[in-house]
């Protein structure tokens, strides 16, 4: 048997009560065995600052080695002015740097958006994508994930609903295979 994928697993949301932070939790027990999702920090991450570049945060040290070592990146976020959360983009900025050196590159990845609104966080989704084409991340297109009314995902005891968890599984499956079918990706 293999060794599961390690797949960053980015939160864009750093609220105590992120709907967000409660879907990843949940993916983690619903990944298939050929997957370990893993949560990355994203709240204690200093601005990116060109100028510290030269002798970084050790929090942005941290952060890239823990990116680098993974397989496979997945962004569950929700969507704040049609865009991504500002802790979400600073990840990304510091991850992208040095320029060159991006602890992104090549690897594949997946993006869930949700939102308490109808929309999905569809704003937020297209607007990740765009920078996930010029950091050579080769994102999952189908299914997408795109979820309205995501206070409406769990149930009273705070578990997923049965047509919510089946979805996430389907998706972690296809991902899975995403991830597998572009492993030797050149970078």
């Amino acid at each position: 048997m293999s060794t599961p994928k390690k797949v960053a697993t980015l939160v864009g949301s750093v609220r105590k009560a992120s709907l967000s932070k409660k879907l990843a939790l949940h993916l983690q027990s619903l990944a298939p065995c050929g997957l370990q999702l893993e949560i990355v920090d994203l709240g204690n991450l200093p601005l990116f600052n060109p100028d510290e570049e030269a002798a970084p945060p050790s929090q942005w040290v941290s952060f890239r080695e823990q990116v680098s070592r993974s397989d496979a990146v997945l962004f569950i976020t929700p969507e704040y002015n049609r865009s991504i959360p500002a802790a979400l983009k600073n990840a990304i900025d510091i991850g992208s740097r040095p320029y060159g050196q991006s602890v992104w590159n090549a690897k594949p990845g997946a993006i869930i958006s949700l939102s308490p609104g109808a929309l999905g966080a569809f704003g937020a989704n297209h607007h990740l994508r765009q920078s996930l084409v010029f950091l050579n991340v080769p994102t999952l297109q189908q299914p997408e994930a795109y979820i309205g009314n995501a206070e409406k995902l769990f149930d009273d005891s705070g578990s997923l609903v049965p047509a919510t968890q089946d979805f996430a599984i389907t998706y972690l499956r296809v991902f899975e295979q995403w991830i597998n079918s572009n492993i030797t990706l050149p970078e």
